[in-house]
């Protein structure tokens, strides 16, 4: 699942994609009924990606918490949001058994159960959205190896240019002298 471009927008209600960015602000999608809107800078925007529950233990990023609940409802919708609160704790604590009860609030309960529901509405939550890519990490070490030699190239190819400058301030310096020249010459034909 790519998160990295899903994102909350504060005071608008619904989950957003970010399109484009504008010299004053972004462009901006909505996932669910896929218009489009611009919004400025100084909207409070929150990234899916950055966002993360508190457990006991450590932070989970939320995207972990999607596939849990993904997985413990076969990646069909989830409960309601405006379901009670013992519900919602319920939910929660199905999903993330070991979540902090007290830094967690229901109001993150209930964004979190609406924003997954939006996601599996919008075609997000699948079997294959959650599986985690390995070939890009092989790839990624060719492309170290690659950067390398590169690097290990481009030492040698600064050395010219760097000598070709060093000609070109002579030429330079030739070039005003001959100006003056033919300026001296002009003013004694007057």
């Amino acid at each position: 699942m790519q998160l990295e471009k899903i994102i909350s927008i504060s005071g608008k209600p619904g989950l957003f994609k970010l399109v484009s960015q504008l010299k004053n602000g972004f462009i901006v999608e909505d996932i669910t009924t896929k218009k489009k809107a611009s919004i400025s800078n100084s909207s409070q925007v929150s990234l899916l990606d950055n966002i993360a529950m508190f457990t006991f233990d450590k932070e989970v990023p939320l995207f972990e918490v999607f596939e849990n609940i993904a997985k413990k409802y076969d990646y069909k919708p989830t409960i309601n949001h405006k379901s009670s609160s013992e519900e919602l704790r319920a939910f929660m604590a199905e999903s993330l058994p070991n979540y902090d009860v007290e830094r967690v609030y229901e109001s993150d309960i209930k964004k979190l159960a609406q924003w997954y529901n939006l996601l599996q509405k919008a075609g997000y939550i699948t079997p294959e959205s959650f599986v985690k890519p390995e070939a890009p990490a092989e790839e990624t070490v060719e492309e170290a190896k690659v950067v390398e030699e590169k690097e290990e190239k481009k030492p040698a190819a600064k050395k010219a240019p760097a000598k070709k400058a060093a000609e070109k301030p002579e030429a330079t310096e030739e070039k005003p002298v001959k100006k003056t020249a033919a300026k001296k010459a002009t003013k004694k034909e007057d």
